[in-house]
């Protein structure tokens, strides 16, 4: 299981930073690992999805629940990546932490490559929530 952290401050309200980030169907934007979401079905705040990620082209299902102006917790439930990635929202003040914790592994033969991927996908989350960074504070 690789574990991937990053986090940025972001001279924003808590309310400004999740109006941004959770505008899932936008996730493509930032999320350039993300290369197109198609929303399946939608009850209350849990959303079920298709992805397909840029490793491949490669289709994956996901659940994600959305906890208002706390988090977005994206559960991989089929497909070559098991795991989740939870986006967090910090307040502090009158600024936010962004934090994002990645627990995933490449699944069957795939898997010996988790290791590998894994500082493409640091290197992209940075990337993406210094996007969103920029795009809050403009």
């Amino acid at each position: 299981m690789a574990i991937i952290e990053a986090e940025i401050e972001i001279n924003a309200t808590i309310e400004e930073v999740w109006d941004i980030v959770s505008d899932i169907d936008n996730e493509p934007k930032f999320w350039k690992g993300t290369k197109e979401v198609r929303n399946i079905s939608k009850e209350g705040n849990i959303i079920n999805r298709e992805i397909t990620i840029a490793f491949r082209d490669q289709k994956c299902l996901q659940q994600v629940k959305l906890e208002p102006k706390e988090r977005i917790i994206a559960k991989f439930t089929k497909g070559i990546i098991n795991g989740e990635k939870i986006i967090s929202l910090i307040p502090t003040g009158e600024k936010t932490i962004l934090r994002a914790v990645w627990e995933i592994k490449l699944t069957g033969m795939m898997g010996m490559f988790t290791g590998m991927i894994k500082k493409h996908i640091k290197s992209g989350t940075n990337q993406a929530m210094q996007d969103i960074k920029e795009a809050i504070e403009k």
